[in-house]
């Protein structure tokens, strides 16, 4: 056996999913529990509507048709920005069917960000909803059609919002019955999502069949799911968490999920009742929210909420699970053992199929128990990691090492009692309730303002519900004839032109100059301490 060679990702392709894809799992629970509830959307009006597997399966084929019709193929783009509805999950999976590829984006976003999400991704088309319409209209030039849903994830929309003229959703669906089969490719990309990370542009992480099949079985068995188990599903579809961690998990089990447009504080108890809900994906604002409500008897096994929280686990009566994962990941990189008990505050241990390193960035060499180092990861590209940046082979290459190690950016620290912790995390890189902002696309923005500021930081600011929001300390340039309160509209006018709200900075403090570390660089640590200890004064 010496002389045996293998490519490690063409091991992975041929072996690890052998003829087999996303349509294919669609497929075979149609087949097997055509009649088992897959997808439950529930919308703010309450009007409620279920597809089972079969039926599901069914419309998803139509929806590809309709896509087919209007010239989508294989290694196709497009577009689908909307808030949760079915409309956007039956269309992602209708180009999963076809073999092209549904580009996830947020949808706070607006102006310039809408034309790069665009001609980036080399998008043909567009799925969404009548209330993003006219913005998309005016900055995504490049995409050639649009496709509107009737409704804004189950609200009406404004007699303007009707004017648009565009096909509506309905009419992919008279197209046909069912698409042509395609031979499984499980390296085939089957999704884009854009994440900001600390760069100024987002990058595009490109995922595949095989990353969506692994973190459907992944993450089922970490969690210890079966075809019983209801995920109550509120976190944006565009983000990794909603996609990956909840309806993939469920598909892979055949379990069900129930979508929801946003979260809802007023809500969340009738659903997880009315439903039976066994797990949810719960980041801080969403116990923060519902923390005065009277806790009733309910069906829930575990919350993800990426730590393990006694006290949350006392409060509410359910088991916490920690894990840590990123879009590049796919799946939950580290996992909690639900027959364990373990420290509070720990993010878990490695998820079998992943391996682990903490590294110095100073001297590259790992890091002994308690020292800080940056969590990196390693797996198969297209498999367990994800496949790429898309047309990004500078990001590509610094964001792995020649051994195959991906560079995740995320500080952390091995406890002595065995167990993963985060530590600091990249000072330009802030955590807006689920949303990442890059601090330095935030600085670019403000600095299109030329002459105003002679140099300007973004650093993080503790915000009670969304954890943390981004504010901007500033010098004035003195050349500028303006007072500090005009900077101060000029500046967060111009930020809420350019920017998803999320990124908006919150607060403008000027100083007249900036804490230094060594070569004058900017102590951003200082900057933060000094914004949160004026949140405190200031009561927020």
């Amino acid at each position: 056996m010496s002389n045996v060679k293998v490519d490690s990702a063409q091991s992975a392709a041929s072996y690890t999913f052998p003829n087999k894809d996303i349509p294919w799992l669609l497929k075979l629970w149609a087949e097997q529990t055509p009649d088992k509830a897959f997808l439950i959307w529930e919308p703010k009006d309450g009007k409620s509507r279920e597809w089972s597997y079969q039926a599901f399966w069914q419309d998803a084929n139509r929806v590809a048709c309709g896509l087919i019709d209007k010239g989508v193929g294989k290694g196709d783009k497009v577009l689908i920005h909307a808030e949760n509805c079915p409309e956007m999950v039956l269309a992602w999976y209708a180009c999963a069917i076809i073999g092209a590829v549904g580009v996830t984006t947020n949808i706070r976003c607006i102006g310039e960000e809408l034309a790069y999400f665009a001609s980036h991704s080399d998008a043909v088309g567009c799925i969404t909803q009548p209330q993003f319409y006219a913005e998309l209209k005016t900055h995504a030039k490049t995409l050639q059609w649009f496709v509107l849903t009737d409704n804004n994830a189950g609200e009406l929309p404004t007699t303007e919002q009707l004017t648009h003229g565009e096909p509506l959703f309905e009419s992919l669906m008279s197209k046909g019955d069912s698409a042509p089969e395609r031979a499984a490719e499980p390296m085939l990309p089957i999704g884009i999502q854009y994440t900001s990370g600390t760069t100024s542009r987002p990058k595009a992480v490109v995922h595949t069949h095989a990353n969506a099949l692994w973190a459907g079985r992944t993450n089922c068995q970490n969690q210890l799911n079966g075809p019983d188990d209801v995920y109550l599903t509120f976190l944006p579809f565009f983000h990794v968490n909603a996609q990956s961690w909840c309806i993939w998990n469920m598909l892979w089990t055949g379990g069900t999920v129930v979508l929801q447009p946003k979260f809802s504080a007023s809500r969340f108890w009738e659903l997880s009742l009315k439903h039976k809900c066994t797990i949810a994906s719960m980041i801080p604002f969403c116990f923060k929210a519902i923390g005065a409500q009277e806790v009733p008897e309910h069906h829930y096994r575990i919350w993800t909420t990426g730590i393990i929280m006694p006290q949350l686990e006392d409060w509410f009566k359910v088991r916490t699970y920690a894990c840590w994962g990123m879009t590049e990941t796919v799946a939950h990189g580290t996992r909690s053992d639900l027959y364990q008990s373990s420290p509070n505050m720990n993010i878990g241990l490695p998820t079998p199929g992943y391996e682990f390193a903490i590294i110095d960035a100073e001297t590259g060499e790992q890091c002994p128990p308690e020292v800080n180092g940056e969590f990196c990861i390693r797996g198969t590209r297209g498999v367990q990691l994800f496949y790429e940046y898309y047309k990004n082979p500078e990001a590509n290459k610094k964001s792995f090492t020649e051994d195959g190690w991906f560079k995740t950016g995320d500080m952390v620290h091995l406890g002595v009692d065995g167990y993963f912790y985060f530590s600091d995390r990249d000072k330009d890189l802030l955590k807006v309730g689920a949303e990442n902002v890059s601090a330095r696309q935030v600085e670019e923005v403000i600095y299109e303002l030329q002459g105003c500021f002679d140099e300007v930081a973004v650093v993080a600011q503790k915000h009670e519900m969304l954890d943390e929001v981004p504010v901007v300390f500033a010098i004035k340039s003195p050349y500028s004839q303006e007072t500090e309160e005009q900077l101060r509209e000029k500046l967060l006018a111009h930020c809420q032109s350019k920017l998803a709200d999320f990124k908006c900075p919150k607060a403008v403090y000027f100083m007249e100059e900036f804490p230094r570390v060594t070569l004058e660089k900017t102590a951003k640590n200082k900057l933060r301490d000094l914004a949160n200890q004026y949140a405190e004064e200031q009561g927020s």
